[in-house]
């Protein structure tokens, strides 16, 4: 049986998820650590409002990692299926991974303020960009 190696994009796609699948963590903490009054969380997660500011920061890094990563995972299975893969797809991948990283990190602890914070989002929609690009010439 043939087992191929991963390619670097592929365990990129792979570390995002990881990284997805855990950026719950910090916004679980906070939710936890300043419970609200008043709120059956169960029935409804209470609102944003009574967290601190960190705790919402935390919740929309996880959101804004989905929104990208989703994208980014299919446009690199396209490429992978195409055998397309180049040395501007391996740096894109690189370079997304770090993008999102450093959101998300910059997002929860507040350091990544105007205009860090949508830059690098917009730095990610490019790598998408470029990526869609090599599917496209694959």
């Amino acid at each position: 049986m043939d087992n191929p190696a991963l390619s670097t994009e592929l365990g990129i796609v792979v570390m995002l998820c990881i990284l997805a699948a855990s950026l719950w963590i910090p916004y679980i903490v906070g939710v936890n650590k300043h419970p609200q009054t008043n709120a059956d969380s169960f029935a409804r997660p209470p609102s944003l409002e009574g967290f601190p500011e960190w705790v919402h920061r935390a919740h929309r890094a996880h959101l804004n990692l989905l929104e990208q990563l989703l994208p980014f995972a299919i446009l690199v299975l396209i490429v992978d299926r195409l055998d397309a893969y180049s040395t501007v797809t391996l740096w894109t991948a690189i370079a997304f991974f770090w993008l999102r990283v450093a959101h998300a990190a910059g997002m929860i602890t507040g350091a990544a303020r105007m205009p860090v914070r949508p830059l690098l989002f917009t730095a990610g929609w490019l790598c998408c960009l470029i990526m869609a690009g090599a599917a496209w010439k694959g």
